[in-house]
């Protein structure tokens, strides 16, 4: 693919964001230079902090500079300078595209994933300390964050959906962000929000089920995002009031779209998965090797026939893929508090001098 890879996607109306921040990324220039080629967004995780915090030196000074600070007000000041950062490198994107790209997303702590009240405050809280327009907090998918998702957005906070695995999910995601809308103190226009959709970890825990057919190994997490994104046409583009009176949409947005399995192809989840008015946040890695050899083009509709015959065979090999689903956010959950706990044991022991906490 020619270098302008992703002004392609963006013609046939995906924008690609970068899943990664370090401190390297913004100091080296090299995210303004891939804002040059047409990237439009970043987001962010606690595993994503956790290896920049915990790989090189690049947060060792300041982190020296802020021992005084408890743990979690040295990881605050880290993580906000990083966001802000960043944010203000996607502003012209933000600016240019009346808002609807150039954002930049920030998990809240997600030990607050099963707390509304916590994340509510939380939310709230960073969305002040960054003070950015281009700022989106990002929420769990959980039944505690659903309830949170709409009284922020209701403040007028931008929300980023994440953790989402289901079609369950993404409903209440979705009927989330507009009931929100709906009681929106600022003009709804300002507000924006995304629904993250998790698609290669599927494939990673359903495969290892398909024994018996090998033939639909490598197809569920396509087929799954393909009827997700089926029906967000139809509740933002057929059905929905709100956005014939104004709401924006809120797209879906594809995430974990890094290959894991190396029999795969390494741009599966871009390739597959280019539709009109959607995201993909992308690693860095894959990012590149999509530049270098992805091929843009679009396929996904909204019309969901196939997708469902896909998952209907799926279903009658045995495969239990609500449970699967659910096992997935779970294990998502634990795995960024994991991450999270990890990153603030490494800031203590920099702050005592001793490298990484053991």
């Amino acid at each position: 693919m020619a270098a302008d890879g992703m002004e392609q996607l963006a013609r046939l109306g995906q924008s690609v964001w970068l899943d990664n921040i370090n401190r390297s990324l913004l100091d080296s220039g090299r995210l303004r230079a891939l804002i040059r080629q047409g990237l439009r967004g970043l987001t962010s995780n606690p595993t994503i902090f956790e290896h920049a915090v915990e790989s090189g030196k690049d947060y060792d000074a300041l982190i020296a500079s802020l021992k005084a600070k408890p743990v979690f007000g040295i990881y605050d000041a880290l993580t906000i300078r990083d966001v802000k950062d960043a944010a203000d490198a996607f502003s012209s994107v933000h600016r240019d595209s009346n808002g609807l790209d150039g954002y930049v997303s920030l998990e809240i702590d997600p030990r607050m994933a099963r707390n509304t009240g916590g994340t509510i405050t939380e939310g709230t809280r960073l969305a002040a300390a960054v003070g950015r327009p281009n700022l989106m907090v990002k929420v769990p998918a959980t039944d505690e964050g659903f309830p949170a998702i709409e009284r922020l957005i209701a403040n007028g906070v931008n929300v980023n959906v994440t953790l989402i695995f289901s079609l369950d999910q993404y409903e209440r995601a979705a009927r989330a962000y507009l009931e929100g809308v709906r009681k929106c103190s600022r003009d709804p226009r300002s507000v924006r929000s995304v629904a993250s959709v998790f698609v290669s970890r599927i494939d990673t825990a359903v495969d290892p089920l398909l024994a018996a057919q090998p033939e639909l190994k490598g197809k569920a997490a396509v087929a799954n995002s393909a009827a997700i994104y089926a029906r967000y046409r139809e509740l933002f583009f057929t059905l929905s009031r709100d956005v014939a009176r104004g709401t924006n949409p809120q797209r879906v947005l594809w995430g974990s779209t890094g290959t894991k399995d190396p029999a795969y192809p390494d741009t599966k989840y871009v390739g597959e998965l280019v539709g009109r008015d959607t995201v993909n946040t992308i690693p860095e890695k894959t990012l590149q090797a999509f530049l270098d050899h992805g091929v843009a083009k679009e396929v996904l509709s909204s019309d969901a026939t196939a997708a469902r015959a896909v998952l209907a065979k799926i279903s009658a090999a045995g495969v239990d893929l609500p449970a699967v689903e659910a096992k997935l956010l779970e294990d998502g959950l634990a795995a960024f508090v994991a991450s999270f706990e990890s990153m603030l044991r490494t800031i203590e022991a920099k702050t005592k001098g001793s490298g990484k906490a053991a």
